[in-house]
C-alpha cells in the first residue's frame, strides 16, 4: 500500500510526543514473543489503573516502539497468566496482537503509515498506547475526496472517512443482522454521496417502503400507483415470467407467445392498415421480421388480434387449447388493477424517454434519488421489474458515454441474487451481475444491502470492493465476510458477533485500512421508516380500522388509507 503522510505539530516523531488529550503514561507492556504475523505482550495490573483501564480491549490498535518506527498491532486476545484475578495483587497478563503495519517518523515533523512489517519487534520492546497522530495517519485516505461517515470506535475524536469515488466506482456492500442500524447507515451513505456528487442518480430498490422517509427533500417516491413501466419494455424472458407469474411454463404456450410478440412488434412498425388486413390470415405472424426481443413497442390490441387469427386458422401451428390458455393469462394481466403500472395505457406509445426521465431523474431537479417502493408491486413479478430496471440503468450509463452516473441500491439483495442458482430469476441475477462486473467502466454502480451474506451469490459480493460489516451472529455469514477481507486476517472480524449497534468493520478500496467505526448520529427525520407503520403506531388504538379500504388496497384499487 502507498505510504500516507500526516503532519501533526504536537505528535509527530520529531517533535513533542504528546498532546493535551494524551495520558501522561503511555507504556503498557513489553514484547515477550513474536512470529511472522503476531506478537505477545506481557503486562501487569499496575498498567491498568485509573484512566488507563481501556489500554487493552479487543479490536483496539496499539504501537510498539522500534526507534524511528513504531509497529502497529491489533489486539485480538487477552488472558491472565494464572487464570485468576486478585484485586490485592499485581496480576500478570498476556495480550496477543496481530501485526498490521508500521508508522515511520520523518525528519520534517511528519509521519507515514505503511502496510506490512519490515522490522519485527524484538523481545523486550516497549508497547505503547497508540498516539493520536498515528491513528490519523493509519486512517488517512490521502488526496482522495472523502465523506465523513462517523468516527473511530477507538477514539471518537477521529473521524471515519471514506473515499466517495472508490466507494461507488468499485461498488459497496453493507451487511448486518436485523436491528443493528443497517438501513440507517445506508441512508447516511447515500445522503453524503449525492451531496459530494450532485449529478449522481440513485435508484433505491426498497422492499419495505421505508427509504422515502429518509430522503423527503431530495428524492421522488414511486410505487405501483405512480410507476410507469410499460409491458413492451420487458424482454421476452421477463415478459414470460410476468405472464406465467413465476410458475412452471408450458413450452408450447411460450413458443406461441414468442411469435405473437414478434408479430405484434412488426405490426406496430408497419404503416397503413394493409398490414392488418384479413388477407394475411394465412400467415398472420409474418408481418415484418421482428423477434420477441427487438427493442420496439407493440400494442396489446395487436396481441389479441393475432391470437384470434391463430385460433381461426384451419391448420394452426399451435394447439388451440394452449393458445386459448395463453389468451386467458394475458387477459387476466391486462385487466388486473395491480398491474396498472404495466398495462395502464390502452394503446402503446414510444414513451421510453418519459419512462427513463421519471425513474432515473433526467433532469434531476434537485431530487437525484428515486425510491422504488416494491411492497405494493405483486410479489410474483418483483424480480422481473428489478431485472428491467437494472438492465435499463446499465444501458443508459453505457450509451451516455459516461455522462450519466447511476447507483442501483439493492436492499435485501439476497432476494434477487441468491447463492443457490436454482432460486431467484435468471435475468435479474444476470442484470445485477453485469453491473457488478462491467458497470464501473461506464458509471453504473451497485450497492448491496443484506442481512444474510451467506445466502447471497458470492460472485456479486466479491465484486463489492468496499464492505461495511455490522453485527453478524450467524457463523456462515461471518465466514463469508472473513473470506472477503483480502488485506487482513480473521482477527479483524473475530469480534463481529459482539459489536454494538451502529458499529461496523469497514474494509476495502474505499478506506485507508480496515477500521472499526461508529456511524454518526442522524435525526429522526433522516432515518428510514415505513410511513404507514409509523403513523399507525402514533395513533395506536385511537383510530378505527377501515377494513374496506384495506381490502381495496390489496386488490389494487385506488383507495388510500388516511392515517392522519
Amino acid at each position: 500500500m502507498q505510504a500516507r503522510v500526516m503532519d501533526h505539530p504536537l505528535e509527530a516523531g520529531g517533535g513533542e510526543r504528546r498532546s493535551a488529550r494524551q495520558p501522561s503514561e503511555r507504556m503498557i507492556g513489553r514484547v515477550v514473543a513474536c512470529d511472522g504475523s503476531r506478537a505477545t505482550i506481557s503486562a501487569s495490573a499496575t498498567s491498568l489503573v485509573g484512566t488507563q483501564t481501556d489500554f487493552w480491549s479487543i479490536g483496539r490498535l496499539i504501537s510498539i516502539s522500534m526507534g524511528n518506527t513504531r509497529v502497529v498491532g491489533l489486539v485480538c486476545e487477552m488472558n491472565a497468566c494464572n487464570g485468576l484475578w486478585d484485586e490485592g495483587l499485581q496480576n500478570e497478563m498476556q495480550v496477543r496482537i496481530e501485526l498490521v503495519g508500521e508508522i515511520i517518523d520523518r525528519g520534517d515533523g511528519k509521519v507515514e503509515f505503511r502496510r506490512g512489517i519490515s522490522n519485527y519487534p524484538y523481545l523486550g520492546a516497549i508497547a505503547h498506547r497508540i498516539r493520536i497522530a498515528d491513528l490519523l495517519a493509519i486512517h488517512d485516505i490521502g488526496d482522495r475526496a472523502g465523506i465523513e461517515v462517523g468516527w473511530l470506535s477507538q477514539d471518537s475524536t477521529i473521524p471515519a472517512t471514506v473515499s466517495v469515488e472508490d466507494l461507488l466506482r468499485c461498488h459497496f456492500a453493507v451487511v448486518g443482522t436485523t436491528g443493528v442500524g443497517k438501513s440507517s447507515a445506508v441512508a447516511m451513505l447515500l445522503r453524503e454521496a449525492v451531496a459530494k456528487k450532485p449529478n449522481l442518480r440513485v435508484l433505491v430498490l426498497d422492499p419495505h417502503n421505508e427509504y422515502a422517509h429518509a430522503f423527503r427533500s431530495n428524492s421522488v417516491s414511486l410505487d405501483s400507483t405512480t410507476l410507469e413501466l410499460p409491458f413492451w419494455i420487458f424482454s421476452f424472458e421477463e415478459m414470460t415470467d410476468v405472464v406465467f407469474r413465476g410458475r412452471p411454463t408450458v413450452q408450447e404456450e411460450v413458443d406461441a407467445l414468442r411469435e405473437i410478440i414478434g408479430a405484434a412488434k412488426g405490426r406496430y412498425r408497419v404503416t397503413g392498415e394493409v398490414a392488418l388486413s384479413s388477407t394475411l390470415i394465412r400467415k398472420p405472424l409474418d408481418v415484418a421480421n421482428f423477434s420477441a426481443d427487438t427493442p420496439v413497442p407493440y400494442r396489446m390490441s395487436d396481441v389479441f388480434k393475432i391470437i384470434e387469427e391463430l385460433l381461426g386458422q384451419l391448420e394452426p401451428r399451435f394447439s388451440r387449447f394452449h393458445v386459448r390458455s395463453l389468451r386467458s393469462r394475458i387477459e387476466s394481466l391486462n385487466s388486473d388493477p395491480r398491474y396498472r403500472f404495466m398495462f395502464g395505457r390502452a394503446t402503446a406509445e414510444d414513451c421510453l424517454d418519459r419512462v427513463i426521465s421519471s425513474i432515473f431523474r433526467v433532469p434531476h431537479e434537485n431530487r437525484p434519488i428515486t425510491v422504488l417502493q416494491l411492497a405494493g408491486i405483486p410479489s410474483e413479478v418483483v424480480n422481473s421489474v428489478v431485472s428491467v430496471l437494472a438492465r435499463l440503468a446499465f444501458d443508459i450509463a453505457t450509451w451516455s458515454g459516461g455522462e450519466f452516473e447511476v447507483l442501483v441500491l439493492c436492499e435485501e439483495a439476497h432476494r434477487y441474487v441468491p447463492n443457490d442458482s436454482s432460486l431467484g430469476f435468471g435475468p435479474t441475477r444476470a442484470a445485477i451481475a453485469r453491473i457488478a462486473k462491467e458497470g464501473r467502466k461506464y458509471g453504473c454502480y451497485v450497492g448491496i444491502v443484506t442481512q444474510r451474506p451467506g445466502e447471497l451469490d458470492p460472485t456479486i459480493l466479491s465484486q463489492c470492493s468496499t464492505v461495511f460489516a455490522m453485527r453478524l451472529g450467524n457463523t456462515r455469514d461471518q465466514d463469508i465476510i472473513r473470506a472477503a477481507i483480502a488485506d487482513s486476517s480473521a482477527s479483524t472480524i473475530s469480534f463481529l458477533s459482539s459489536i454494538g449497534n451502529r458499529e461496523a468493520i469497514a474494509f476495502g478500496e474505499g478506506v485507508a485500512t480496515p477500521m472499526r467505526i461508529t456511524f454518526k448520529y442522524q435525526s429522526e427525520a433522516e432515518l428510514p421508516a415505513a410511513e404507514h407503520g409509523a403513523k399507525a403506531a402514533r395513533n395506536g388504538a385511537d383510530r378505527e380500522i377501515n377494513l374496506r379500504e384495506i381490502i381495496g388496497r390489496m386488490r389494487g384499487g385506488s383507495e388510500t388509507i388516511d392515517y392522519r
